[in-house]
């Protein structure tokens, strides 16, 4: 990345664009939540290749094109591929003096020091662009598919393996090679979770990338019993258990990354199933502005986490970025002035400064359990994982009305429907509209690709489709009342956006995830509609009279602005 300031600098000294453009635009990615450089590039406001040839010429330092060149391997693995990839940075050439390496990340000083003193050489910086990168990184190895035919051929695995030889079988070197490359393609294709899942005769692996899930291996049967195996010995589970679910966890730590891997194993008809979650332990804490939350949203949360006491609720289905944002709150929140403790199951991220705690249902310690104690810890600040049952819920409304602030997720389709669901918990209206400040459901869509992006208009036969989900001229008016669409647009008028599918997103025209949001304010009126048990219904009509953006509105924004597309929003707003 380049320093904003410098970029700015560089932008004006080469009349790319003028103060004036560079505000506006500045204006512009603030608003989408997004960094500077990368909505210049996105928007192609400047190629990439003339944005870092510019920069190199603005550092003094040489511009280097490496689209063409093959680079020795032992040159290539000064940098481990992993290292290469999160730093976008490559070795290309060395002599008796000097590492010659290309990066995108200038300031990356702590890893050209390290590099300094793990060659003994002098460390010569080129700057080149994020296409020749991307080049370079393919020749660090031969894909997936062909380490596994070279593996399977080394392997003597037999699927009928006897119990009392899996431990052997484990530690079979190909084995372990097998299983060691795939959780570091998965780590390297930034997975949330692999899928081991076996059939009659063959295993097919998975992984969940950018919240969907792709086959990217088949192997043969003859390896499950090994690899189960191995999995088992790195999670500390029993080998001998078979018939009987299994929980575990493992860390891999490297120099280039720290990650958890929670691992659920289950015994079906053709074997056990293995998924893992990955948890990275980086510290790559996103800010409030980053999220993705709209202008509006964003400064009602912004309000809302300075009061000092009462509820703040993030709502939405598994694995829609409900976490996330808590921390994101929580990292905002955390000062030395406040004590902020959590209870939760289980803890994702470690962060410095708040006291983290992680149930255990096994030994009587739940949710309520916990957030008892935490009363008792003299906290200002408290994140609850989730409420899931009413005595979790009690606990949690009692704590907000004795001047705490405390953080919460709920699993509900929007942020209305916690308000009936509280109810259910048998939580009286009254206490529900003096502790709730602010109610945040959200959904997580894939991003464009920025390589291969496109712009379209909607055909009229989507349109038609479109109209039968949703009041389009209802939107319409809306989001114009907002200032997010012209008086004179329309729907058919709306520029979209689309990636047409290349290499760098696998073909899928998706790369990397973002939030859309409906932020829901308890105001003194909503308060009072609650505790006159208003419907469902009539809380959201007053809630979108008063300006609440729905999530379907927050991702047609994004869908016009290039962020993501028409389908995504479909697909996650009708979960």
């Amino acid at each position: 990345m380049i320093n904003q300031k410098d970029l700015e600098e560089i932008l004006l000294q080469n009349k790319i664009l003028t103060e004036k453009q560079i505000k506006e635009t500045k204006d512009k990615a603030k608003k989408l939540g997004e960094i500077f450089e990368e909505y210049l590039l996105e928007q192609k406001i400047i190629s990439p290749e003339l944005l870092y040839e510019t920069a190199a010429k603005y550092y003094d330092l040489p511009f280097i094109e490496l689209k063409n060149k093959t680079i020795r391997k032992d040159i290539l693995e000064t940098i481990p591929e992993i290292t290469a990839q999160a730093h976008q940075t490559v070795a290309f050439d060395k002599n008796k003096k000097e590492l010659l390496v290309a990066t995108l990340d200038i300031s990356n000083i702590e890893l050209f020091d390290f590099l300094g003193k793990k060659t003994q050489l002098e460390i010569k910086i080129h700057i080149t662009s994020p296409k020749d990168i991307q080049e370079v990184l393919k020749q660090y190895h031969k894909g997936l598919s062909a380490e596994f035919e070279e593996m399977e051929k080394d392997s003597q695995a037999d699927e009928n393996e006897k119990p009392e030889n899996l431990k052997t079988l484990a530690q079979d070197l190909p084995i372990v090679r097998i299983v060691d490359t795939l959780l570091e393609y998965a780590i390297l294709e930034k997975a949330s979770d692999i899928h081991i899942e076996p059939s009659e005769k063959e295993v097919t692996v998975r992984y969940r990338i950018d919240g969907v899930l792709r086959n990217v291996m088949t192997l043969p049967k003859n390896t499950h019993a090994g690899v189960v195996a191995r999995i088992k010995i790195l999670s500390s589970l029993k080998l001998d258990e078979h018939r009987l679910p299994q929980d575990g966890r493992f860390k891999i730590k490297t120099d280039a990354y720290q990650v958890s891997f929670r691992v659920s194993i289950l015994p079906t008809f053709d074997g056990e199933k293995v998924v893992m979650r990955l948890l990275p332990e980086q510290n790559n804490q996103l800010s409030l502005e980053q999220l993705g939350l709209q202008k509006q949203s964003l400064e009602i949360v912004k309000r809302n986490i300075e009061k000092p006491h009462g509820m703040i609720l993030v709502t939405g289905p598994t694995g829609s970025g409900k976490t996330t944002t808590l921390y994101t709150i929580l990292a905002a929140l955390n000062k030395p002035a406040v004590n902020i403790s959590t209870v939760e199951d289980p803890i994702e991220y470690r962060m410095n400064g708040i006291t983290q705690s992680q149930i255990q249902p096994k030994i009587g310690f739940t949710f309520a359990t916990g957030l008892r104690a935490l009363l008792r810890q003299d906290p200002d600040i408290i994140m609850v994982g989730e409420i899931r049952d009413t005595e979790t819920a009690e606990i949690a409304v009692n704590a907000a009305m004795t001047g705490h602030l405390v953080l919460s997720t709920l699993h509900t389709n929007d942020a209305v429907t916690t308000i009936p669901r509280f109810i259910d918990m048998k939580i009286p209206t009254f206490l529900i509209a003096s502790t709730i400040n602010v109610i945040v459901a959200q959904r997580l869509v894939r991003k464009i690709c920025k390589n291969c992006i496109e712009s379209f208009n909607l055909d009229k036969k989507t349109i038609d489709e479109l109209e039968q989900q949703f009041n389009l001229k209802k939107m319409e008016k809306n989001l114009s009342d907002h200032g997010y669409l012209d008086k004179k647009q329309t729907i058919e008028s709306v520029l979209f956006y689309r990636g047409k599918g290349c290499q760098q997103c696998d073909n899928t025209g998706y790369k990397g995830r973002l939030g859309i949001y409906e932020t829901l304010e308890v105001d003194e009126e909503i308060s009072q509609m609650i505790v006159q048990k208003a419907s469902r219904d009539e809380l959201a009509q007053k809630a979108t009279d008063k300006g609440m953006m729905t999530l379907l509105q927050d991702g047609f924004i994004k869908a016009k602005n290039g962020i993501t597309t028409i389908e995504e929003v479909l697909r996650v707003t009708q979960e």
